[in-house]
């Protein structure tokens, strides 16, 4: 028999949560990165956990989306200096409900296409 083996990543209750609600979108796996998880679906990092808060991916099309909710953009401390990314903190009813889930989802797996894009489109350096 031709099995793939696949190996899953070890889950908090609280992404194996989050996984299962962005079901839906494709085979959402995570994987530890610096104390968290990132999400990814057809190895794009579409979203992040870190201390059991859920954070999607933005660009200019939809940070507006997440400020207007009030939601906190995504920050850590490194030696002293905050440094910002480009993940907002998903909207509380996301995890409540799988179709805002994976409508928010699919919304923050579009920038990470649209970023894939981008980083395909640069020439190379001489």
């Amino acid at each position: 028999m031709n099995q793939k083996i696949i190996k899953k990543t070890p889950e908090s209750p609280f992404v194996s949560h989050a996984l299962e609600l962005l079901q839906g979108l494709g085979p959402v796996r995570a994987r530890k990165m610096f104390g968290g998880y990132g999400l990814f679906l057809q190895d794009l990092m579409f979203a992040l956990v870190a201390d059991e808060m859920l954070y999607f991916k933005v660009d200019m099309n939809t940070e507006k989306s997440f400020q207007d909710l009030g939601l906190q953009q995504f920050t850590y401390d490194k030696k002293g200096k905050i440094f910002s990314m480009s993940y907002y903190q998903a909207p509380e009813a996301c995890l409540e409900d799988q179709s805002e889930m994976q409508n928010w989802g699919r919304h923050a797996f579009d920038v990470a296409l649209r970023a894939a894009a981008k980083k395909k489109k640069k020439p190379p350096a001489k």
